[in-house]
């Protein structure tokens, strides 16, 4: 219970500061410090990460710079992908799916640090409007890419989210943080209602590592705004490179059973 505790404070650090890379860390998480079988972890994960990037919400919804009609695009149409990639998940080799979320980690790692998106585009343009001809197909794009995802590996899906946002959608880093978290509750809730029928919870578990995880997220959401938006896409870029590192070596070294 501890372990869930300190871990779920961690995870809701992140999600506060980063308005994501929290719940690509929940699963390993409950799976190696909470006890919890992979089965089980997938929906508490989406669980815990739902409820506390819903608190970590709160204090963003004052700066007015969350996108609401792009984050109801891309989370109504990753909801639809979550069912889909949870179907997938109960057919693909652990491993080999653990591998690929790596490749895919690193790849938008890299991309953030070059620091080359934050120049406008199609859902952000320069006077403040939006060109929905050309950003509507990629909201959309990105929204069934990241919610597929979500249902496949139980993660919110926030380590690609904001890559996407930032390089793909032109979004500006501070919205994007607080966009990715409304379509983060959006695709959590999807993906757990995909997986809640696999195994019985445990919600005690559950509670206590979702309670620690908004309590941090509460927490972090007040200092996010006052750091430099430069500094926490670097800072969000090199954690996915540590967990993407963290991922490969537990494939190899410790394969999670299927």
């Amino acid at each position: 219970m501890i372990a869930a505790l300190g871990l779920g404070a961690a995870i809701g650090i992140l999600l506060g500061l980063l308005g994501g890379g929290g719940s690509i860390l929940a699963v390993p998480a409950l799976i190696y410090g909470a006890g919890l079988s992979v089965t089980a972890a997938v929906p508490t994960s989406l669980l815990v990460v739902g409820i506390s990037s819903a608190a970590a919400l709160l204090p963003r919804l004052r700066t007015r710079q969350i996108r609401w009609r792009i984050a109801a695009i891309v989370g109504t149409a990753g909801a639809l992908a979550a069912f889909g990639g949870a179907a997938l998940n109960r057919l693909l080799d652990p491993r080999l799916v653990l591998i690929g979320l790596a490749v895919l980690m690193v790849a938008a790692a890299l991309r953030m640090l070059r620091g080359d998106g934050e120049t406008g585009g199609d859902c952000a343009r320069p006077d403040g409007g939006v060109n929905w001809r050309g950003c509507l197909p990629k909201a959309i794009g990105t929204g069934i890419a990241v919610g597929f995802l979500t249902g496949l590996f139980g993660v919110g899906g926030g380590f690609l989210l904001i890559p996407a946002l930032v390089l793909l959608l032109g979004l500006p880093m501070p919205a994007a943080i607080g966009t990715s978290l409304v379509i983060i509750v959006i695709n959590s809730a999807a993906g757990f209602a995909a997986h809640a029928g696999d195994t019985t919870l445990d919600y005690r578990i559950a509670a206590a590592f979702t309670a620690a995880a908004v309590l941090g997220s509460l927490a972090a959401g007040r200092f996010a705004t006052h750091v430099p938006a430069d500094r926490l896409r670097r800072s969000f870029a090199y954690l996915v490179l540590a967990v993407a590192a963290f991922v490969v070596i537990q494939a190899v070294v410790n394969p999670p059973a299927s």
